[in-house]
């Protein structure tokens, strides 16, 4: 038995003279430790399994950091990682102080640039080149994007730019067919017609390498027919998208096969001009489950302790249920989403309903739009969004959206912290993003039973004028069978889940049911006595009401799970200064830098949102 390589290597310079049969160990180890660590710590499985040849080959290659590496979405770094120094810590993947499990410029040279949401890295790697250009600093830029980040409207605006510009940018195109489900749309189909010409483009190598090898007049003879080709072509034939943009286009080309990358690189780190390498893998390749469904093995999570059974669904679960119920009901409703059909709970929807559900691909700009013809159309559209990815489509919800007074319905699922995916992933900017925009509605539930009653308020009035409604709910188990929950909604208002004459009232969004509960015990414990004002609606405000709330406790404090400034805590604050009331009034919510790794509970702890620390919040500020 060989020692193992994977231990040996330090960084990329390590792998450079390693033979074809070690590189092809080197893969083996690698997948191992990627398995072995993403089921104990969760995180990107499918996607980091697929690329693992093409990592090694890249490094192999070209010489990061010189060289920039841009990992479109970052989701499939970590072969990366354990290639640049990292596989000693690698067991602190996705662990609050460890390893983050996209790329960071903070953590290492060799992550050229911070990546989390997809169609960026062309745009990245150009900048690179143009920057290396005007210092001279040399070197080259290569954008592997792959997963359906081709589907977003950014990568095209690159490369378009790329093709202007004429610098010798290097595109990976890494075709598995997937996202984190099968890809849409007309690009997909496109680049599988191109995929159907690998047996063209094996004879294509095969004939070119017997014709070079000819002594004496090989090359020239390679030459003139390469001439010949090109100019029959251009009588007879369409080059594709990417030649008609201005790249050389090799492939596709087989990307489990080192050698063949190998090869394929050495001749394209010579061109000197953009280049489009078609590169053909498999998702989970090497692990049959994750090859067999590499949408559920996608993201993977970490075990978790069991859940009791009065907690059993999540806000997810919740929402997906909900709206397959109302769709049974009313033919007029219709769920659009970004390639997250699985992650917004929206396969039952799109097998129950199938013409009624529109994935737009990574495309959160254009679903956004195309949700808000469907309610200019008549419909009820509701579009299931990730809330840090609605960051991309904030201008579609001011301009297309609420300036129409369209009645779309957007739901933000995973607001609030989410966790273990890190800054890229956190959704903590939808409030103070979206609170100010004319005419919009923020509802936030605290349980199950109340998110269905919102969507239900939301879709009853999507017949009316009167513009977006946003429902947000975190990634969290929902809390069930509570009474308070199912008390009907008063718009401007919230509900009291708890009340029974305290000197403090806790006022929160709805994710933090929990930790405002448990606060709400300590201060009955310290003699203080709290009362729970579950907020439910973040816009529009009963001011009256809020103002009246103020005014009966000594201390008020808005607790919520999302950005302090701009968040709904500042503007009560604000409310309380105009309206001179009386009791003492505090805002809980994020603070500081970007939120980090670490589970939910790891980082409301840290932002001293979980009960003890609301507690300590509300006890320091009564006794100020």
């Amino acid at each position: 038995m060989s020692d193992p390589l994977l231990p040996r290597i330090q960084g990329p310079g390590d792998i450079k003279f390693l033979t074809i049969p070690e590189l092809s160990r080197l893969a083996a180890e690698i997948r191992e430790l990627i398995l072995s660590t993403v089921k104990k710590n969760g995180g990107h499985l499918a996607s980091n399994l697929g690329v693992v040849e093409l990592t090694i080959a890249l490094h192999a290659v070209f010489d990061s950091p010189r060289d920039k590496i841009i990992w479109d979405v970052g989701h499939q770094c970590y072969a990366h990682k354990l290639l640049t120094g990292r596989s000693a810590s690698f067991s602190t993947l996705r662990r609050s102080g460890g390893l983050s499990g996209f790329p960071r410029r903070d953590e290492s040279p060799h992550d050229a640039f911070n990546t989390g949401h997809a169609s960026t890295s062309v745009s990245a790697a150009l900048g690179f080149l143009a920057g290396g250009r005007i210092r001279g600093t040399g070197g080259m830029a290569v954008a592997v994007i792959g997963d359906g980040a081709l589907t977003g409207g950014m990568a095209y605006e690159a490369l378009s730019h790329a093709g202007q510009l004429g610098l010798p940018l290097v595109v990976i195109l890494n075709d598995n067919k997937m996202s984190i489900g099968p890809n849409v749309g007309g690009l997909s189909k496109y680049l599988s017609r191109l995929s159907m010409k690998a047996k063209y483009q094996l004879f294509r190598r095969t004939f070119d390498a017997l014709v070079r090898g000819i002594p004496l007049v090989g090359e020239p003879l390679y030459t003139g027919i390469l001439r010949l080709k090109r100019a029959v072509k251009a009588v007879f034939y369409t080059d594709n998208f990417f030649v008609d943009l201005g790249f050389e286009y090799v492939g596709p080309i087989g990307g489990h096969s080192i050698s063949a990358l190998l090869q394929v690189f050495r001749d394209v780190k010579k061109l000197g001009r953009p280049v489009v390498i078609h590169v053909i893998t498999r998702k989970g390749k090497g692990y049959g489950d994750a090859e067999d469904d590499p949408g559920t093995y996608h993201g993977v999570s970490a075990p978790s302790p069991h859940q009791g059974s009065h907690e059993a669904l999540s806000f997810t679960e919740a929402f997906g249920r909900s709206l397959f119920m109302a769709a049974e009901r009313d033919p007029l409703v219709t769920a659009v989403t970004a390639a997250m059909e699985k992650g917004t709970g929206l396969s039952a929807f799109k097998q129950g309903f199938p013409d009624r559900f529109f994935d737009a691909g990574i495309a959160e700009e254009h679903a956004v739009t195309f949700a808000a013809a469907l309610a200019a159309q008549g419909l009820k559209p509701v579009a299931a969004i990730y809330s840090t990815f609605i960051q991309r489509g904030i201008d579609q919800v001011i301009h297309d959206v609420a300036l129409q007074k369209l009645p779309l319905i957007l739901a933000l699922d995973r607001s609030g912290f989410v966790g273990e995916d890190g800054e890229t992933h956190q959704g903590l900017f939808d409030i103070a993003l979206l609170r100010p925009v004319p005419g919009l509605r923020i509802l936030c539930p605290a349980g199950a039973g109340e998110l269905g009653m919102m969507l239900d308020w939301a879709l009853a009035r999507a017949e009316l004028p009167g513009g977006p409604i946003v429902i947000r709910y975190p990634k969290d188990r929902s809390a069930a069978g509570i009474p308070a929950f199912s008390q009907p909604l008063a718009e401007g208002r919230g509900n009291w889940v708890r009340e029974g004459g305290g000197k403090v009232c806790l006022a929160f969004t709805g994710g933090l049911y929990r930790e405002v509960l448990q606060a709400a015990a300590i201060l009955d414990k310290a003699g203080l006595g709290a009362d729970c004002y579950n907020l439910r609606f973040l816009k529009p405000v009963d001011e009256d009401y809020l103002a009246a709330v103020m005014n009966r406790y000594a201390l008020t404090l808005f607790v919520e799970e999302g950005i302090r400034e701009g968040g709904f805590g500042e503007y009560a604050l604000a409310l309380a200064r105009r309206r001179n009331c009386r009791g003492r009034v505090l805002a809980l919510a994020a603070e500081g830098d970007f939120a980090g790794l670490g589970t939910r509970q790891e980082l409301l702890r840290a932002n001293r949102l979980d009960g003890e620390g609301i507690a300590d919040y509300a006890l320091t500020g009564i006794s100020v």
